[in-house]
């Protein structure tokens, strides 16, 4: 406990959230957007949920909204650059897609832009939440599609080796800086001898 130090709380929640960075598309009527989020999670199995932390007062979201459906992405160490400035500019004035050269496919469920170069892929349909809309910003929705790149996901499971590497999901750690996973540790039933 030596070690211990205060954390200032406004990076309180930085301790926790070092989960993979997820890029979140949107589409409406002809408009799209694209951002970055760090804060993501599952919250059902069956039949598979995601929360999102995307701001009420984004373009995203609005479309999100409005057309009630959305596709997450997961960023490799390839499209950190992007990540970071999808994640640093709105969507309200431009076409992030066409200002970054963004090259998508159609998802195979929904037709929203799986953005091309990312190791995963979900599109979900918005789940509204009439008790929390207005207050939080977290989004709920379903996941009616996943793919992912078998080189780094099989078996369902995500195998981070460094012979893939470059495959490896980013993780925000704040201020435009990301990290990746580089070492997996192999649990053993407790009380095995070493």
């Amino acid at each position: 406990m030596s070690q211990m130090r205060p954390v200032d709380l406004d990076h309180a929640s930085r301790l926790v959230n070092h989960g993979p960075t997820v890029l979140i598309a949107a589409e409406h009527r002809g408009r799209r957007n694209l951002m970055a989020a760090a804060w993501s999670m599952p919250v059902e199995f069956t039949p598979p949920r995601i929360a999102v932390v995307v701001d009420k007062k984004t373009c995203t979201r609005e479309l999100l909204e409005a057309s009630g459906r959305f596709a997450i992405g997961l960023p490799c160490p390839a499209l950190a650059d992007l990540t970071y400035a999808v994640g640093s500019e709105s969507g309200r004035a431009v076409d992030k897609f066409a200002r970054h050269g963004i090259r998508s496919l159609p998802g195979p469920v929904l037709g929203l832009p799986l953005v091309e170069g990312c190791v995963a892929w979900l599109e979900l349909r918005h789940l509204p939440e009439p008790h929390t809309e207005d207050a939080y910003d977290t989004v709920f929705g379903e996941v009616v599609s996943a793919q992912a790149d078998a080189r780094v996901f099989a078996n369902g499971r995500w195998s981070f080796r460094d012979d893939n590497a470059e495959l490896h999901t980013l993780h925000h750690l704040g201020g435009g800086t990301f990290a990746v996973p580089s070492r997996i540790v192999r649990a053993r039933p407790v009380g095995d001898a070493p």
